[in-house]
């Protein structure tokens, strides 16, 4: 098997998950026509002609290579959640006080991923230990029992501070996600807060490494083997592909887990979420049973887990469903202000408070954070279009719906919507005709009295989007 360089293997990597010649030389610090020379010569290398190629080899790699661990690891270490040790970072500089500024930002990592109920995380003090302790990753992996090992670095250069970040699967010994940041030493706090953020975000989230990673392997066992964390995990990835099918599919996988594990309050969070995103796409073939199921889900994730910031967030929407606007907008403001960093949350914030709320521009705010804190998750883009389209902001609502989950009718709504308004009607007539062909059951009102929109801007903004698309 052609065997790449570590710099090929990293930039074969970013390339198949979406990130253009720019973003990657960014990463690296190298030009877009550098990316290009490493890529050609990655496809000669690996044989592949094409980025869907190049993906479905790096995958299968993946596979093969949890393929070739003895079978009692591999059937272990996908029982639950993913175990991530976090070693003190290093400074490569000479002076001592960056020193204690690396151990303070591989603490803060860890403090933060330990929020996260889908990781287990190794604690602070046990890491300590590891200070100067240079084992292979392997081994320190072996030794605490964590499926992942984080390691990172810090140099200062005058006002300058290079971060770099690595993590790496304990099991192979092949790192699965590199990050290098070069920013201003000027405001020191924030610019460690800024990366400690968008480390997270990029790990931990559902749509993170760690969840991509350990879905790539649950995918390889048998149905019947299946456990309850596995099947929310594959029932979240087939919830957020927002389409009849996928949501289908989604609402079986969740529902399986909350039998296996009726104690699983993130299932039934999901479960109550994807019983929403039937209930205003026109999936469901009653609504009114889809929000007493969107409900019942709810109080059931509550009442395991009152602290849930997803059910919560539920929750509010349910509120507005019911009529009572205050209490929903009080709702958002607690999950804002315990939340405030997590990207999923600002991402489902925005479209709540620019369609349920009365708070567009905040909701746009909050989006175009979250796509800061983790730029590969397609559904933050359709929050930020919806924003876009109630702000007027029409053609920055075309950028971003370009780049969401585009066989969603909501989105299609909001793309026909977005064209009329820009005098583009053949465009948004064609769209138009798309949605009545594909979803018949779906149409604008449905989206407003369901989603539920309450906020009196986006009611006006998309009825005559709308009207203007002939949707109404």
């Amino acid at each position: 098997m052609t065997v790449l360089s570590n710099r090929e293997r990293m930039i074969a990597t970013k390339f198949a998950e979406g990130m253009t010649y720019r973003e990657i030389g960014e990463m690296f610090f190298i030009a877009p026509a550098t990316v290009r020379t490493h890529l050609s010569a990655i496809y000669r290398k690996l044989d592949v002609r094409s980025k869907v190629a190049l993906a479905a080899l790096l995958a299968d790699r993946r596979l093969q290579e949890l393929d070739q661990l003895p079978f009692e690891r591999r059937s272990t270490d996908l029982c639950g959640p993913p175990v991530v040790a976090v070693l003190p970072f290093d400074n490569l500089g000479g002076e001592e006080r960056w020193t204690r500024i690396a151990e303070g930002l591989s603490a803060d990592i860890i403090v933060d991923l330990a929020r996260y109920h889908d990781l287990g995380v190794i604690a602070r003090q046990t890491m300590l230990s590891y200070k100067e302790r240079r084992e292979d990753v392997r081994s320190i992996g072996r030794e605490l029992s964590a499926d992942y090992v984080m390691e990172g670095t810090v140099q200062a250069e005058g006002q300058r501070v290079r971060i770099w970040v690595q993590l790496v699967d304990s099991r192979t010994g092949v790192d699965v996600w590199t990050a290098r940041y070069d920013r201003s030493a000027e405001n020191l706090f924030a610019m460690l807060d800024s990366v400690t953020e968008n480390v997270i975000n990029v790990v931990a989230t559902c749509h993170g490494q760690l969840a991509n990673l350990r879905r790539d392997a649950v995918r390889r066992r048998p149905p019947t083997s299946l456990q309850a964390y596995d099947c929310y995990l594959l029932g979240l990835e087939q919830k957020h592909l927002f389409t009849r099918d996928s949501n289908k599919e989604g609402i079986r996988l969740l529902t399986r887990a909350v039998e296996l594990d009726p104690g699983l309050a993130r299932a039934w969070t999901a479960l109550a979420l994807a019983h929403a995103v039937d209930a205003c796409n026109g999936f469901s073939d009653d609504v009114s049973v889809s929000i007493e199921s969107w409900s019942a889900c709810v109080k059931k994730a509550l009442a395991l887990d009152p602290a849930d910031i997803y059910a919560r967030i539920m929750l509010a929407d349910l509120r507005a469903l019911q009529g009572d606007i205050d209490a929903a907008v009080e709702e958002h403001e607690r999950v804002l202000a315990s939340s405030p960093n997590n990207a999923d949350t600002l991402a489902l914030l925005a479209g709540s408070l620019a369609l349920v709320g009365s708070d567009a521009k905040h909701g746009y705010e909050l989006a175009k954070r979250a796509i800061r804190l983790n730029p590969n998750v397609p559904w933050y883009f359709g929050m930020l279009g919806r924003c876009c389209f109630v702000l007027g902001l029409y053609r920055e609502s075309l950028v971003g719906l370009r780049r969401s989950p585009s066989d969603s009718p909501a989105t299609l709504l909001f793309f026909a919507m977005a064209h009329a308004m820009l005098g583009e009607t053949l465009r948004a007539t064609k769209i138009a005709a798309r949605l009545k062909d594909e979803f018949p059951s779906f149409t604008p009102e449905l989206f407003i009295n369901t989603y539920p929109v309450t906020n009196p801007v986006a009611i006006a903004a998309i009825r005559e989007g709308s009207r203007r698309a002939g949707l109404s």
